[in-house]
């Protein structure tokens, strides 16, 4: 079991643990996750982690209420246990030093780039966040993320914070020059569907891009292959070969597909549980 140290109310749904986990911060980088599990019985769910401290044995991560393991892992508090922690598993980002890296986080993706403009910037690497939400209500980790990188750049759907348009409007313009400049290297945190943009926004320009896969997962160690993505017309495990893996080579249309295999039975558990608390208070 590992313990909660610290949480954090990021949005009305969104929720950030700080959790005492040594083994795995020794080792922990930048874009690997780890697989938790809340109770017996229950399904196991993979999470970025999102940043890691070595000396204190902590690790972070950030956990979006989507459907009813999410909701059971955001209903802890400090001094909580989480029954199981995995990790760190799946392979870590590998970028060449000495170029312009760009992390671009949508919605809760932004948490993933807190481990990850700080190791690039330490190196020596120029860096640039790009962050993106519906408003800036649900904009997430905008203040932590500005001393860890050269440069924040909030877009907001509606304009009400930053600037107004999306992700990929504002990595548009610095592929043409503005702002910061031209990146080297685009990583892709969040939604499939602003990854596949993404990688839309970069495949003219040739801007070497990854993208961090989050089809579904049962296990974490490539055992089960329910995680399968189509990569350069190969299939891959995006436990065990990625998560991170070319944004030009990924078969969106077969990732976007299998992660809505389960749409109904989630809707279902989520239900289940909602049902369960709504009787409870009672």
């Amino acid at each position: 079991m590992s313990r909660i140290i610290e949480t954090r109310r990021l949005t009305p749904v969104t929720k950030y643990f700080r959790i005492d986990a040594p083994l795995i911060a020794a080792s922990a980088r930048p874009g690997q996750f780890v697989m938790l599990r809340v109770r017996d019985g229950g399904e196991r769910i993979p999470i970025t982690i999102a940043d890691y401290d070595r000396d204190a044995g902590t690790i972070t991560i950030v956990v979006q209420e989507v459907g009813a393991t999410t909701r059971r892992v955001c209903a802890l508090e400090v001094g909580d246990e989480i029954l199981d922690v995995a990790g760190p598993l799946g392979g870590h980002i590998d970028i060449a030093p000495g170029g312009h890296v760009c992390g671009v986080g949508g919605g809760f993706g932004a948490a993933a780039l807190l481990c990850l403009m700080r190791e690039f910037t330490a190196r020596g690497d120029k860096t640039t966040a790009i962050l993106g939400a519906r408003n800036k209500d649900l904009l997430i980790l905008a203040d932590e993320l500005r001393p860890l990188c050269g440069s924040v750049e909030v877009c907001t759907d509606d304009g009400s914070a930053g600037f107004k348009g999306f992700v990929t409007q504002r990595l548009a313009q610095l592929i043409d020059g503005d702002g910061p400049g031209r990146p080297d290297h685009v990583v892709a945190i969040g939604p499939m569907a602003m990854m596949r943009a993404v990688a839309e926004t970069t495949r003219g320009p040739k801007v070497k891009t990854l993208v961090s896969m989050d089809p579904l997962m049962v296990d974490g160690t490539g055992m089960c292959g329910g995680c399968r993505v189509n990569v350069g017309g190969k299939a891959q495990f995006a436990c065990v070969d990625g998560p991170c893996f070319d944004a030009h080579e990924v078969d969106f249309d077969v990732a976007m597909r299998r992660n809505k295999a389960y749409v109904k039975e989630e809707k279902q558990a989520l239900d289940r549980i909602t049902c369960m608390a709504n009787r409870e208070a009672r």
